[in-house]
């Protein structure tokens, strides 16, 4: 077995194979792109672009590879927006910015004890060419990436009047919620007061177009913790519920009909704005939920260190005996044959499936137990299956020893991967079915608060379902797919973010939402002006 505690990584390496040999199979038959009809000049049709305001989360902001920095807020989805609307009559568009390198990664920086890490970077630590490039923090022992500590979520340094308001973290409800500032450093460094709104900030500066893209935040984070969270749904500020800038909850439904709703009505309050909305993508479908698949437990029988393995694993001090107690609480009425067939564990030559935990199971452990106290751990535990998604995050733990001392603790192989590191069929649905909820209240709203003649909505979720569903392809002339592997793909190194080009590819879906509303003629940004992941270093 491939033993390391990145053995969720092993997938991105065909990744990186297919990108490579399929950019050079296709180039040759698909040349760049060229215009067959003449291009119209550039208009903005019924829409004034004269000062542009973005609101919304870290999609807004320029966030990507688990941090903000200077390169992503750079080429933020606003700022690729607004260098199209400069051909319109758009005016400059000012930042608040982080004014440094490679930023501030809350996920793996520990400041109380000085550790400050910044952005993620596929990192070849080893040299070994059979391994797969990590993504590794800035700043990590080894990685030679300069990294700046100055000013990572700090004060503002200039006092332009603002256009990006885009706060990393924030929900729906956080962007209406006065005082969100002194629980979100991202946006505590340029509101205008403590006691500010995010929206209402964005609404008083005075844009005559504005942008908003909030929701992701509502579902992503219950998502990303593998549906663990305590409750089905929470209403208070996200950084009470987890400091890591995204709650592990979902927000009510009426919370975020009543949020959504008094944040474009803030919006569009002044009747000669106009803007586009933005809807939720669906968060399944992210290389957070697709890099590393179900079977990702690799055996070869050729290794005799993996031949001894299977065979330790099947024996009957192991998972066969475990195998024969299922049937004997069949015997014994404690469950059905089928449930006994579907939490049997046996590993094989090849791929095999992740041991998960799944909280839906009835937990048989107190029955496990009085067989032998040691099964007691396999109480709500089965191989996972090809419905189930596993977290880019479980790469900190598959493969690594729930106990040091003991070789037999493998997790994921011997010891069952925890509930935060997957996504069962049940979860999955619960956040499909919300997201599709949420997305109908933004569809809604528009119509509600009377404002559909100024307001565009962009189907974010249909753009990056399509991608997924088409698994890649050629635009611009550049070889895309719904990947953070180099060259093609669309996402940061974080599996979550779009790195520049995924932003420019959005921004194109949000410029023909616009067009098609106002009657504009906006050209279209290239992604190939744009950089995508960059190769690992070494």
């Amino acid at each position: 077995m491939k033993n390391s505690r990145y053995l969720i990584y092993i997938i991105i390496s065909g990744l990186f194979m297919w990108s490579c040999t399929q950019e050079e199979e296709d180039v040759l038959t698909n040349p760049d792109f060229t215009p067959t009809t003449p291009i119209p000049p550039p208009s903005a049709g019924s829409a004034n672009f004269t000062k542009f305001v973005a609101v919304g989360n870290s999609l807004i902001a320029g966030f990507q590879a688990a941090a903000l920095f200077d390169e992503g807020q750079a080429n933020s989805l606003a700022v690729i927006l607004n260098a199209s609307f400069q051909s319109v009559g758009g005016g400059d568009f000012n930042q608040p910015g982080i004014n440094s390198e490679n930023g501030f990664n809350s996920t793996f920086s520990d400041p109380l004890n000085g550790i400050i890490l910044g952005r993620l970077v596929l990192f070849d630590g080893d040299g070994d060419p059979e391994t797969t490039p990590l993504p590794t923090p800035a700043g990590a022992p080894g990685v030679p990436a300069p990294f700046n500590t100055a000013d990572l979520i700090g004060p503002r340094t200039d006092t332009l009047p603002l256009n990006n308001f885009g706060v990393p973290g924030a929900r729906v409800l956080d962007a209406v919620f006065p005082g969100y500032a002194t629980l979100n450093p991202f946006f505590g460094r340029f509101a205008s007061t403590p006691a500010a709104t995010i929206v209402g900030d964005a609404a008083t500066a005075q844009g005559t177009f504005f942008m908003m893209w909030l929701g992701n935040n509502d579902v992503l984070g219950y998502a990303t913790a593998g549906a663990a969270g305590p409750d089905a749904e929470t209403d208070g500020p996200a950084f009470e519920a987890d400091p890591d800038f995204a709650t592990i909850t979902l927000t009510s439904i009426a919370s975020f009909t009543a949020a959504f709703q008094g944040a474009l009505g803030a919006m569009t309050l002044d009747p000669t704005n106009n803007g586009v909305v933005a809807n939720i993508p669906d968060v399944t479908d992210i290389p957070f939920f697709t890099t590393v698949t179900w079977d990702a437990i690799e055996f070869d029988e050729n290794d005799p260190v993996d031949a001894a393995t299977i065979a330790a694993l099947n024996s009957i001090t192991a998972f066969g005996g475990f195998n024969a107690s299922l049937d004997g609480l069949v015997l014994a009425g404690v469950l059905t044959q089928d449930d006994a067939d579907s939490r049997k564990v046996v590993f094989a030559n090849g791929d095999n499936s992740i041991l998960i935990e799944d909280e839906e199971l009835a937990d048989i452990s107190a029955a496990l137990s009085t067989i032998n106290p040691a099964l007691a751990i396999y109480g709500q535990a089965r191989q996972a299956t090809a419905a189930d998604l596993i977290t880019l995050s479980a790469g900190s733990v598959l493969g690594t020893l729930a106990d040091p001392n003991d070789p037999t603790t493998a997790i994921g192989v011997a010891v069952p991967l925890e509930d935060q590191y997957v996504l069962i069929p049940s979860e999955i649905d619960r956040i499909l079915t919300r997201t599709s909820t949420f997305n109908m209240i933004i569809s809604d709203a528009i119509s509600l608060l009377g404002v559909s003649d100024r307001v565009a909505l962009t189907d974010m979720n249909k753009a990056f379902s399509d991608l997924t569903a088409a698994g890649g392809g050629f635009v611009n002339g550049v070889l895309i797919a719904p990947s953070f592997a180099p060259p093609a793909g669309l996402f940061s190194e974080d599996g979550v973010h779009p790195n520049s080009r995924g932003y420019a590819y959005a921004a194109q879906f949000v410029i023909e939402a616009i067009n098609a509303k106002f009657g504009a003629t906006i050209p279209m940004p290239s992604i190939a002006n744009y950089a995508g992941t960059g190769l690992p270093l070494m």
